[in-house]
């Protein structure tokens, strides 16, 4: 049986406040921040944008995030995820080699069978593959239902979606959330990276990190660096990925280039 034809669970009442069009939003649009590859070899190149929402004249997330409601909650984490990959492909996303980030919520996701397909139909007419579109959860949203996010990343991987942790070290749970969830890819919070170059316990505790990751075949990316001695510093213990301030910031309804730091 095809995995998106399987039976759904009862739809929840905020699925009929959708339906019924009760649930409404605030305008909305979406700004792209760029992921840098950096090989060993020196090239560099656009791993992946991350798609982050904003208001309609690029105010910020706060002013969008706080009319999110338990009633159109379901709505919103849909309407963000196809206004995303509809934006970046309009923007040329296709044209290149770089993925797409989106973050999701999984509290939104009632039935995860039944709430992909939005997301499907958006990725068929943008013509962007599967494997290119990479959906994150943060640490702590992973814990409030542990059983309800594992479902979910069953069925993204079998359609053949990426899993990103986001804002991995922030929390108490790091390391049982890879033991349970064996994402593709950790993103590190920026707690972690920040002032990483003048912190021995910090790179220590990094390099344990990558080391582990590296033998669970688990992609690394560091967030938040801003200056030129994280980065460095990051080098050093041999991450390739990179994004934050100094790599480009998020760019309102475009797709910035990402700068390699001298």
């Amino acid at each position: 049986m095809d995995l998106l034809d399987a039976p759904s669970a009862e739809p929840k009442p905020a699925c009929a406040a959708c339906r019924d069009g009760s649930a409404t939003l605030p305008p909305l649009s979406m700004a792209f921040q760029p992921i840098l590859r950096c090989s060993a070899e020196g090239g560099t190149s656009i791993y992946a944008y991350e798609a982050l929402v904003r208001g309609p004249n690029g105010e910020g997330a706060g002013s969008v995030m706080s009319q999110v409601t338990d009633r159109n909650r379901y709505l919103f984490d849909q309407t963000c995820r196809v206004r995303a990959i509809e934006m970046a492909s309009a923007l040329g996303l296709g044209g290149t080699a770089a993925a797409l980030s989106i973050n999701f919520m999984p509290n939104a996701v009632y039935e995860p069978r039944a709430c992909i397909r939005a997301s499907l139909a958006a990725a068929g007419r943008a013509g962007l593959a599967h494997n290119r579109l990479v959906f994150e959860f943060t640490e702590n949203e992973a814990m409030r239902n542990p059983e309800h996010l594992l479902r979910i990343l069953a069925c993204y991987r079998e359609i053949g979606f990426r899993t990103a942790i986001d804002d991995f070290g922030a929390g108490y749970s790091g390391l049982g959330l890879l033991a349970e969830f064996q994402p593709d890819t950790v993103k590190l919070d920026m707690a972690l990276v920040q002032g990483l170059d003048r912190d021995r316990v910090r790179r220590i505790i990094l390099r344990h990190v990558l080391a582990l990751c590296t033998e669970l075949d688990i992609t690394v990316v560091a967030e938040g660096v801003e200056t030129r001695d994280e980065f460095q510093a990051l080098r050093d213990l041999g991450i390739t990925l990179f994004q934050g301030y100094l790599i480009g910031r998020p760019g309102f309804e475009q797709l910035p280039a990402a700068l390699l730091p001298a």
